[in-house]
């Protein structure tokens, strides 16, 4: 897996990748939100939560795609976006960053 940061300026909309299976990861910050996108092969999934991190996560198609689906926990949230993607959840590549998303 390979891990690469932003451009380190400290800016929110700074975002940091990770790939791993064929699966790329990239995670950023907006405004309002925390969003962990996922891509494999052209098939996308998000988790999205606020910034503040207590609200439950959402699995969206994709970043600002509807909401499919609410979960608390983030191992839920990454269940239902390796079903979405056609692989099991360890096969997830999580930047470090998000590693510490749900409630």
């Amino acid at each position: 897996m390979t891990d690469e940061r932003g451009d380190g300026d400290g800016d929110a909309d700074a975002e940091t990748r990770a790939e791993a299976n064929g699966i790329t990861a990239a995670y950023s910050e907006t405004d309002d939100e925390r969003v962990l996108e996922f891509d494999r092969d052209g098939t996308t999934a998000a988790v999205a939560q606020n910034r503040e991190g207590y609200a439950m996560l959402k699995v969206r198609p994709t970043a600002t795609g509807d909401e499919l689906e609410r979960y608390y926990g983030f191992d839920m949230a990454l269940d239902h976006v390796a079903e979405r993607l056609g692989v099991a959840p360890h096969e997830l590549p999580v930047p470090e960053p998000a590693a510490d998303m749900g409630m």
